[in-house]
């Protein structure tokens, strides 16, 4: 590509050399013309090393015979030129990202990354469920009328064993039963080989769904006739088993009555228990069949019941759908209140029409927090509901009860895990060991990683499941080392075990976005409700989390240490005492960046909420004052979320406190957040900060400007934007902040145009600041032809480049730029970007010369 290319090229008007000659402005003052603060000659005088005057240093003022070597000149001018090029190399690495020294150089940082996920992670903690305030109070029993309200239902069946189920049960089953989808083919299973293995999550109706099926198949085997005849249903002991039940089918009995329906619910998890082989079922349903008898065999979904599922006999439980189940309930609550009013149809519809009208209320809805309901909740919410449509429950309390209903699932799924493993099989000796912990305190251990990983991909929540799962069996049995089966996970199970759901989207793998299968919770309430079960009412697993969370800390995944860090902060404001001992303060000492960031974020965290704000506000300043290295470059990160001093000018204070100690050491970290407070509302006030430090007479200052100035440049929005969902840079993720900044706030372009054209006139960072405009100007356009930033730069070149030697400076950069060997800019773009600098006067120059 040819020297004589020029970015001026004839597109339209004059020429760019045309243009600057009609104008006639280049003597007129900068800062009348461009609104700066210091772009005069006097402010160059000031700061002392501006590019003209390091450029004629030492060749003025002296005459020709003072020197008795002609070449001391040529040293001194030599000597000088290089400690200019020193000066600048080292403003260059006070420019790098903070996470730089943990990669390549000049390779891609995941700020941007950690950026995204932090925000989507903090909507799962915010969304009305500020876990300070999180409403622990539970609802036990009441009665208001005739309905009994039973907030402890889920126990109810707890201590049923063997013996007939009541007629009065099944009645009232009928009438309330919701058959979930498929429940059709699960009759006509049972019916054809007269035993069913059902398999389902506990809580989702398993057992009414078993009962309702034993209840219509033996009705319809005849089995009902007669005033006489004893109950069609019976629960079996489970601890008996299978191979109990076929030898009691086998002989004479009350219990081997013909016709009659079994129900046995197994529990695979206590130790020595191992499940039925296909030969014992083989021989319970031979059994059957003789007595013209139906058996359910209810267990839970895991790897333990994988083999009995995948049988001949077995097949999964579906829930019932929520909304449906939801009014069958409240129908039922409701009836005996309407019948006492004249029109008992019309009063039962409008009564049942209120309480449908608040179930799906946002206000309800949000402190109810799960998706779908199981029996057992949708039976705890009908009760309320009905309670309050009756004037009899106010309605915060109605929210309060709504609010335990995640707050009791979570209970439910931490509530006496361990016992199970501390129990020995019978026969075996002391100092066995404990069986299959590991496998045990799986799902446990996969809850609390879908709590703080919600959102990642499935194989990075399972991944850290399987961490924890090591950490908790350690502590559980620390005699032995757990052993963990290759092949028997299931991802199926993992999600019905654990209420979660899997879901297309993407995740970026470095810097780029690739399809990925993300796992939620089934309900915003849910990850809120788990760690604060875990954190409030299990001290002894704090130990191994907090060890698990400091390896995710480790994690060179975004997706992972970014929402472990939203989380274990949400942790520290349950026990700040404990989390600033054992999480907060270990790792803002930490030798890695990551690891501080990390504990910065924590920070940050904590101080969203009113009752921890003023705490970290102290510890954060206490830290940039009298910190350690370490730790002032994590109060600096925290300080660039916004969040952890009273005010702007507390917060810039700070950071410059910490970017102009032991000579500009830690000035990349300082300067880094200086620029995350721009994408803030009070933007106006951090720029004013920016040029009075290039305007201080100590040149740590300076630097601290300076710099400061270079990484707003070579910032992304990404990188920097903040949690609010309505801010005008929120759809320009992979703009320049600058630049977007340029287009949304224009009041802020004088300012920022002031700042830059200083760093390009100063020798320490004219190098690195040129190269930063010319990324600014490579993304007017995308490289597919679409409009990238083009709307910033037009409105941030003009003040940029008002006078005839800035225009001059940007036509040479525009000129390198399409004569780069490696990426040459094409002809018409850079004429474009020539023309937006220009074309305000040049619009001005053709007016008045087609009016002459």
């Amino acid at each position: 590509m040819s020297d004589e290319r020029r970015a001026d090229g004839p597109v339209e008007g004059p020429a760019p050399k045309a243009v600057r000659e009609a104008d006639g402005s280049g003597g007129a003052d900068r800062d009348d013309r461009a609104g700066g603060t210091g772009r005069s000659k006097e402010n160059r005088e000031n700061r002392g090393d501006r590019e003209s005057e390091e450029s004629t240093e030492g060749k003025e003022g002296k005459e020709p015979g003072e020197k008795n070597e002609a070449g001391a000149d040529g040293d001194e001018a030599a000597e000088r030129e290089r400690e200019r090029e020193r000066a600048a190399g080292r403003f260059k690495e006070h420019t790098r990202d903070p996470l730089a020294e943990e990669q390549d150089e000049g390779g891609p940082t995941d700020l941007a990354a950690a950026s995204r996920t932090r925000r989507a992670t903090r909507m799962l903690f915010d969304a009305g469920r500020d876990l300070t305030t999180f409403d622990r109070s539970f609802f036990h029993s009441a009665h208001i009328g005739d309905i009994h309200l039973r907030m402890d239902a889920r126990q109810s069946g707890a201590g049923l064993r063997g013996g007939p189920v009541p007629d009065e049960e099944l009645r009232r089953l009928r009438r309330v039963h919701v058959e979930p989808q498929g429940y059709v083919r699960l009759r006509d299973a049972l019916t054809a080989r007269r035993l069913l293995v059902l398999g389902a999550a506990p809580g989702t109706g398993r057992t009414s769904t078993a009962l309702s099926l034993l209840d219509e198949v033996t009705a319809a085997d005849g089995r009902d006739a007669g005033p006489a005849a004893r109950s069609r249903v019976r629960r079996v002991d489970p601890d008996g088993g299978v191979r109990q039940l076929a030898e009691s089918l086998g002989g004479e009995g009350e219990d081997a009555e013909h016709g009659t329906g079994y129900l046995l619910e197994l529990t695979l998890t206590r130790p020595g228990v191992l499940p039925p082989d296909e030969m014992d079922l083989d021989e319970l349903a031979s059994a059957l069949v003789r007595r013209r008898a139906f058996a359910v065999i209810v267990v839970a979904v895991g790897s333990a019941a994988n083999p009995l599922l995948a049988g001949r006999y077995g097949m999964r439980c579906p829930p019932a759908p929520t909304e449906e189940l939801l009014t069958t309930r409240l129908r039922e609550l409701l009836e005996d209140h309407a019948a006492a009013v004249p029109d008992a149809a019309a009063g039962l519809e409008r009564l049942l029409a209120r309480a449908e009208e608040l179930a799906v209320r946002e206000e309800v809805r949000d402190a109810v927090g799960l998706d779908d309901l199981r029996p057992v909740e949708a039976e705890l919410l009908a009760s309320l509901l009905a309670r309050h449509v009756l004037d009899g429950l106010p309605y915060e309390e109605l929210l309060a009860g709504c609010r335990s209903l995640a707050a009791a699932q979570a209970q439910e799924w931490f509530a006496g895990v361990d016992r199970v493993p501390a129990a020995l099989p019978a026969g075996a000796e002391r100092g066995a060991g404990r069986p299959d912990t590991a496998s045990l305190l799986h799902p446990v251990a996969f809850r609390i990683a879908l709590a703080v990983l919600g959102g990642a991909s499935y194989s990075a929540v399972a991944a850290a499941a399987h961490l924890l799962t090591w950490e908790l069996s350690v502590q559980c049995d620390p005699d032995r080392t757990p052993a963990r089966p290759l092949f028997c996970d299931d991802p199926e199970s993992d999600r019905a075990l654990s209420r979660a759901e899997l879901t297309d989207g993407r995740v970026e793998v470095a810097g780029v976005e690739v399809p990925a299968r993300l796992i939620w919770y089934r309900g915003s309430a849910l990850p809120s409700a788990v760690l604060t079960e875990l954190w409030d009412r299990h001290f002894p697993v704090r130990a191994p989390v907090v060890r698990w969370l400091r390896l995710l800390a480790d994690d060179p995944r975004s997706q992972v240490w970014m929402r472990a860090a939203v989380a274990a902060g949400e942790l520290c404001v349950r026990d700040f005492d404990h989390g600033h001992t054992e999480l907060i303060r270990p790792l803002a000492e930490a030798a890695t960046p990551r690891r501080r960031i990390f504990a910065a974020t924590m920070l940050d965290q904590a101080a969203g909420h009113d009752s921890h704000r003023a705490a970290v506000h102290r510890l954060v300043g206490d830290w940039s004052r009298s910190g350690t290295k370490p730790l002032r470059w994590t109060a600096a990160m925290a300080l660039g979320y916004g969040n952890a001093a009273a005010t702007t000018d507390d917060a810039l204070d700070a950071l410059a406190r910490i970017g102009v100690r032991d000579g500009g050491e830690q000035l990349a970290v300082a300067s880094f957040n200086v620029v995350r407070l721009l994408a803030l509302p009070d933007g106006g006030r951090v720029l004013r900060r920016m040029a009075e430090w290039t305007h201080h007479k100590r040149e740590e200052y300076q630097d601290l400007g300076l710099v400061t100035t270079v990484r707003l440049a070579l910032t992304t929005v990404d990188e920097v934007l903040t949690d609010d969902p309505g801010s005008p840079l929120g759809d320009r993720g992979d703009w320049p902040l600058p630049l977007a900044l340029a287009a949304t706030r224009p009041e802020l372009v004088p300012a920022m145009a002031d700042l830059l054209w200083t760093a390009l006139h100063t020798a320490r960072s004219r190098d690195v600041a040129q190269d930063a405009l010319e990324a600014l100007l490579r993304t007017a356009v995308r490289g597919d032809g679409a409009e990238w930033t083009r709307p910033g730069l037009a409105a941030l070149l003009p003040a940029l480049a008002p006078e005839e030697n800035d225009r001059r400076r940007l036509d040479w950069l525009l000129r390198r730029m399409m004569n780069d060997p490696e990426d040459p800019l094409p002809d018409a773009q850079a004429r474009s970007l020539w023309w937006l600098a220009v074309a305000p006067r040049g619009r001005r120059i053709r007016e008045e010369d087609r009016d002459g």
